[in-house]
Order: structure tokens, then sequence, then C-alpha cells
């Protein structure tokens, strides 16, 4: 069955910008572009309201994807995009929306002089519950973001693709996550970066340990070359840049992802319908990264 690029909509410029992006990530994979437009029923009181009413809101439901997909159809020709109307719990209908997707993008707000996201609540529900890759997407984000400088030291739609970042955990490297960041950069035509964060035990430093840090240090680093070598082998042309580095692991994916077109980072999956289950290198990465984060979910 032929997947989709699925993008959810609602009107606010953190959606558009989502639908944006992922109208750039349908032609890179030659997949059409759905766009889903959820909106919750009005309560009967409101509902009865003159402004309010059935005619109204049917107007500004059907208008909202319509002139997005439009738009989107001028902007990027060759993308084939559809619309799909639903009601409901936005998170549950973006989740069960994820199911026949390749990729979920959703919009979420920038923080001014922070750098990072203000990932909401339905965000936070759909990341946390989806079974397919939710990518998260700033209100401001440009193609050119995504790209290096060009000789004027312009960002440029027209100039490489940026790396792709991935934030991988060697005590259980997930080989979805990996193969996903390494399809990612491919189809970028540009490098992979390899982001390994972690402390010393909390007894490192003491006068009984026996492992200086110069060992800890080369132990890590042989363990994220170690995870990746399989993956090396099956992308010989791919650029990898691996980085094992003494700190928080969110603290080094969220300073690798000022120049980065993608951050990916991983979600284990929960079968628990109670609580977001996202991680705390995660949910840090998702509320700071200064890229689009696309977060893998795996067993």
């Amino acid at each position: 069955m032929l997947r989709t690029i699925t993008a959810g909509l609602d009107g606010s410029s953190e959606s558009r910008a989502a639908a944006e992006w992922a109208a750039r990530e349908a032609k890179l994979r030659g997949l059409p572009l759905k766009l889903v437009h959820v909106w919750e029923p009005v309560p009967e009181p409101l509902a009865q309201a003159p402004l309010l009413g059935p005619e109204t809101h049917q107007h500004w439901t059907e208008r909202i994807p319509r002139e997005a997909a439009e738009g989107l159809r001028l902007r990027h020709p060759g993308v084939e995009v559809t619309t799909e109307q639903l009601a409901g719990r936005a998170s549950d209908v973006l989740v069960a929306a994820a199911k026949d997707a390749e990729l979920l993008v959703l919009g979420s707000r920038g923080l001014s002089g922070i750098g990072g996201f203000l990932v909401g609540s339905v965000g936070l529900a759909v990341v946390a519950h989806a079974e397919r890759p939710v990518v998260l997407v700033r209100a401001w984000e440009q193609a050119a973001d995504e790209h290096d400088m060009d000789p004027a030291g312009i960002p440029s739609a027209a100039t490489p693709f940026l790396p792709v970042v991935l934030g991988l955990d060697t005590e259980s490297p997930d080989e979805t996550l990996i193969e996903f960041a390494f399809d990612t950069a491919v189809r970028r035509a540009t490098s992979l970066r390899i982001v390994h964060g972690w402390n010393p035990p909390p007894y490192h430093g003491l006068p009984t340990d026996p492992q200086p840090r110069e060992s800890l240090a080369r132990r890590e680093a042989a363990a994220l070359a170690e995870a990746l070598r399989r993956w090396r082998q099956k992308f010989p042309d791919l650029q990898v840049v691996e980085e094992s580095r003494n700190e928080s692991p969110a603290v080094a994916v969220v300073a690798a992802s000022r120049a980065a077109s993608l951050v990916v980072v991983g979600r284990r999956i929960r079968r628990s319908p109670v609580g977001a289950h996202i991680g705390s290198v995660t949910h840090a990465v998702l509320h700071h990264a200064a890229a689009p984060v696309a977060v893998v979910p795996h067993d």
C-alpha cells in the first residue's frame, strides 16, 4: 500500500509551515501529500450562536484545507495534494491518521529569543502515541533554513542540505531509528552527523575508580562505532560523522541541531494507553532544537 506524507492542518501559521515542510518531503520521497483538517464539534449552546452557526462553521472548515491545498499545488508542482476533514478530538484523530502515513507532520510554535519549540498538548500526545514517525516543524521554518550558505553567506534552497543529526543511545541502538536517519540523509544528498552524549557513572573520579576518564571516553566511542559498523557498510557512499561527547545527551543533540536540516530522535513504544511516554532526552530536544525534529517510535 502506498503511504502518504500527512500534515495536520488547522489554519495556524505553525500548521501552514508544517504543510510546506511536508510538501517538500513528499517531493523528496515521491509520495502524495494529504492535508488532514481536524475540527472538534462545537458544544450545543455555542453552536446556536449566530456567528457560530452550522453554515459559518462549515464554510471555514472547508475553506482552510481547500486554500492550503491550492497554494501547495502551485508552489510544489508534481506533488499530488489531497485533503481530508475529520471530526473528533484532535490528538486521537491525528494518531489514527498517522497509521497510514509514511510521516505525520505537525506544527509547533517557536519560542522567540530561545530558539526552540513550544510543543502543545496535542503535539505531545500525538508524539507519545503515534506508531509512525512524527515531525515537528516551527512556525517560521523556511526551505532555506534547511540548507547551507551560498557564496554570499545566505542560506538558499539552491545550496546543499545541512546535515541530518541523529541522537543515538548506544545501549539500545534501534535499527528502525538508525535506518530512518541514514535513509533521510541519503534522500537529501547530505551527510549524517550521529551524536552520542554520555555522562560518567556517579562513582567516576573517586580514588577507588579503576577507570580514568580517557578510557571511558574510548569505550563510549568504540560502542558508537560498533553500533554503526553495519550501517556504514550498507550506505558506503554516505558521509557519516560520529560524535561521542561527555555531556548530557539532550544538550549534545540540541547543540548539534543548530547546524542541521533535520534532527532525528527515538521514542520507545509502550502499549499503555495512559500517560505520555516520550522520554526525557526526546522531550528536551522537542522543546529546544533549532531545526525540525523527527521522532521515530521503535520497540
